[in-house]
């Protein structure tokens, strides 16, 4: 009687194809279904613009139309050169900043109580009030400008790298003092290193603050970037162009924001990539 004998390795065989396949229809999958949205919303725009619900709303086709031309002219990019100054000089500050004081408060209980209140109240208090006050403080330049990018974004930072630092491994902990390490060497091989896919989903969320806060400076304390296209276009009526330049905040920011939780996924969360 003939018995047939499969080896390891035929019977595993199959296997990485149905593997490969699933992943591909996992990344396919994603990818098609947000092209389908944004599809849909273009759509949906053009629909209402040649209704239109209003006489200041104008069509997807328009508004693409200007934001090239813009882009022709270059007054798309002057005002962003003029945007981004206070934007980055803000980021980078809130950046610094954040992760020395999150990382402070959540080594030190005493400046965790001193601290940490006054950020959790920033972050849940209406932060457009506070522009006039540093315009009235501080003028109408880009001190100002960067101060409003930081008021956004740096409680964003300091509350999450505060959890993080706060909610490190026990267990790590222990091995690092059952190795006899110092306090220096359990903060810089043990505490940052398990924090860090925290603290850079934090300055992540704190990029994307910044972008608001940026917007709110424009709008708020002086047009000389983006508000100022916002503002000129308003006032001619050219909603196009105004529409245009507000989609073009959103087409900066949404791949900036997609980058950062690339680098995040590929760097600090490598156990999510197929997630």
């Amino acid at each position: 009687m003939a018995v047939s004998i499969r080896t390891d390795g035929e019977a595993a065989g199959p296997a990485p194809l149905s593997n490969r396949s699933a992943t591909g229809a996992s990344w396919d999958q994603p990818v098609l279904l947000r092209l389908v949205s944004i599809a849909l919303f273009a759509g949906i725009w053009e629909v209402a613009g040649r209704i239109p619900v209003s006489f200041a709303f104008p069509t997807f086709s328009d508004t693409v139309v200007a934001f090239f031309g813009l882009l022709a002219d270059g007054s798309l990019a002057t005002a962003y050169l003029s945007t981004l100054q206070p934007l980055v000089l803000g980021v980078v500050l809130s950046a610094f900043l954040g992760v020395g004081l999150g990382t402070i408060c959540g080594l030190w209980r005493t400046g965790e109580w001193l601290v940490i209140p006054v950020f959790i109240v920033l972050q849940a208090a209406p932060v457009a009030a506070f522009i006039p006050m540093v315009t009235f403080v501080y003028g109408i330049g880009m001190t100002a400008k960067t101060l409003a990018v930081m008021i956004l974004a740096l409680p964003v930072i300091v509350l999450n790298t505060y959890k993080a630092v706060r909610n490190v491994n026990e267990s790590l902990l222990v091995m690092c003092r059952s190795f006899l390490g110092t306090r220096w060497q359990t903060v810089a091989k043990i505490i940052l290193p398990d924090a860090s896919p925290v603290i850079f989903a934090g300055l992540r969320l704190g990029v994307a603050a910044g972008f608001v806060g940026v917007v709110l400076a424009e709008l708020l304390i002086t047009p000389t970037g983006i508000g100022d296209l916002i503002t000129f276009h308003r006032s001619r009526a050219d909603y196009a162009e105004m529409y245009a330049t507000i989609a073009s905040i959103i087409a900066l920011s949404t791949p900036t924001l997609v980058f950062l939780q690339w680098v995040e996924v590929r760097v600090f969360r490598p156990e999510s990539r197929g997630a």
